[in-house]
């Protein structure tokens, strides 16, 4: 009777563990291309983001030494409309302090690639948007860090997958606008986000050729 006790009980830690390691395996999975697309594709309308303005806007508050800077937590964010645009948030690994991506995340961007040239993502510009979490580094590092990997992810989506570069716009925010404000020091902070940007333009219409130069008459020749 005890040996059955305790042969159900090792199958219960087993079923138990089991089960514990197919919920971190789920959570640990890549997305797949449908995942991505289904978060990106229902745009409605172009946010009114100047991208070489907010650039400097970036570098110029992670420079600046505020006298009543409220802190991480209560600090403004610096580009709230992102907020309304569609958005996939991927958890890219980078080497620590650097923009060299780990390869535990190819995969990620790998899928990533997959979903921008699907059919109803082609349409379409996007925005890679590079976070960090707060640190023992200066602001103004963190800025220059995050906008290093999100012209890393822009470099391989180009070079690797060829994706047209008109269609990407890289732009880091460094510590001025936490994913988890409450916690900034959170490696969710850390996470990268591509964005519906906006319509790609329309082509402009082919001109017409130009009419052909009326032929000159030549001379008769003489006989």
């Amino acid at each position: 009777m005890r040996a059955n006790r305790l042969s159900t009980a090792a199958i219960g830690i087993a079923l138990g563990l089991a089960l514990l390691a197919g919920a971190a395996e789920a959570q640990t999975a890549p997305p797949t291309r449908d995942d991505i697309v289904a978060k990106l594709n229902h745009f409605e309308q172009p946010a009114e983001i100047d991208i070489p303005a907010l650039k400097l806007q970036v570098m110029e508050r992670a420079k600046a030494r505020i006298k009543n800077d409220p802190g991480p937590v209560n600090r403004p964010l610096i580009a709230p409309d992102l907020a309304n645009l569609p958005t996939f948030t991927a958890q890219i690994q980078f080497d620590a302090d650097t923009p060299i991506i780990q390869p535990a995340s190819y995969q990620a961007v790998g899928r990533i690639a997959d979903a921008l040239v699907h059919a109803s993502l082609l349409p379409y510009t996007f925005l890679i948007v590079g976070h960090v979490e707060s640190n023992v580094k200066t602001r103004e590092a963190n800025a220059i860090l995050s906008q290093r990997r999100a012209d890393a992810i822009r470099d391989v989506l180009v070079n690797t997958f060829k994706i047209s570069t008109k269609r990407l716009h890289p732009i880091g925010l460094g510590e001025e606008q936490f994913l988890d404000r409450a916690r900034p020091t959170s490696a969710a902070n850390g996470q990268l986000q591509i964005q519906t940007f906006a319509k790609l333009p329309e082509d402009e219409p082919a001109r017409p050729a130009a009419a052909p130069a009326p032929a000159t008459k030549k001379p008769a020749r003489k006989h």
